[in-house]
């Protein structure tokens, strides 16, 4: 199916997250979000990241650059699936409505206090599928908020645990976005976000942690298998829709105020070729 995109931005958010380089932080201990904060400073400068966070990684490439980051990103707190609530109310927030959240596919502002799981509700959308790698809800890849996104019930069960790519019949009730049977097309703000966060994923969980190795391939339709495709079109999407404002602030709460690890292909969207 052939369509021209045209592209729409997000609110900007008039402030990003503070946040502080942390070290040593356990990686299998779990902590309890600290109280959300709706008014942060100004971030770090990745200058600053790149000399203390990022200091192992840069100037690698490749296999070299994936495993460096690995190592680094997966140095985190985690959280409960029932702490995820509370923490997408906090990372999702509307900008321009502090009682509201942004939908990640259907780009609405719904208010946070209408989240579950009936129809009209917003509920967790895990962006890479939980059953792509059959981790469920477990602490770990199932409670990552950095794939983790508020979505319509409705729209999240459309989607599914359909892989991305685009083309399909356009999805009601959410404008811009497209499925068929084995796919599923975000609308176009939302390309990027989604291409970063299923990389993150495949780098953080590599198979060293009592979960699957998660890695992006070539394929729709994969099923169980530990796979999300088309990797081609994840790249395209990440170089189409880099990160703004609303991603980037995003990140910043999560290492600054839960998780305490950054995705890296929000800061270096550069990192996503040089590894792929």
């Amino acid at each position: 199916m052939s369509r021209r995109h045209h592209h729409h931005r997000r609110p900007l958010l008039a402030t990003l997250a503070a946040f502080a380089v942390l070290a040593g932080t356990a990686a299998a201990a779990p902590a309890a979000p600290a109280a959300p904060r709706t008014a942060p400073a100004a971030a770090t400068p990745l200058t600053t990241l790149d000399d203390t966070y990022y200091r192992s990684a840069i100037g690698k490439t490749g296999t070299q650059l994936k495993s460096a980051l690995h190592s680094i990103i997966s140095v985190q707190s985690k959280i409960s699936y029932s702490q995820v609530w509370d923490a997408l109310k906090n990372t999702d927030q509307d900008p321009a409505n502090s009682s509201n959240v942004i939908l990640i596919y259907s780009g609405r502002s719904e208010p946070k206090s209408d989240n579950g799981g009936s129809v009209g509700q917003w509920n967790r959308e895990h962006v890479w599928a939980k059953s792509h790698g059959d981790f469920g809800t477990a602490t770990g890849p199932g409670t990552d908020i950095h794939h983790l996104r508020p979505e319509d019930v409705t729209v999240n069960s459309i989607r599914g645990n359909k892989d991305f790519d685009n083309g399909g019949s356009a999805v009601s009730g959410a404008p811009g976005n497209y499925t068929d049977s084995d796919s599923f097309e975000p609308r176009d703000a939302a390309k990027g976000d989604v291409a970063r966060m299923i990389l993150y994923m495949a780098v953080r969980y590599e198979g060293d942690d009592a979960f699957a190795d998660l890695e992006p391939n070539e394929k729709v339709n994969n099923g169980s298998a530990p796979n999300i495709g088309r990797l081609s079109v994840l790249k395209q999407w990440s170089q189409e829709d880099p990160p703004d404002t609303f991603e980037k602030r995003r990140n910043d709460v999560i290492f600054d105020q839960y998780q305490h690890n950054r995705n890296p292909f929000i800061d270096h969207p550069e990192w996503v070729e040089s590894i792929w």
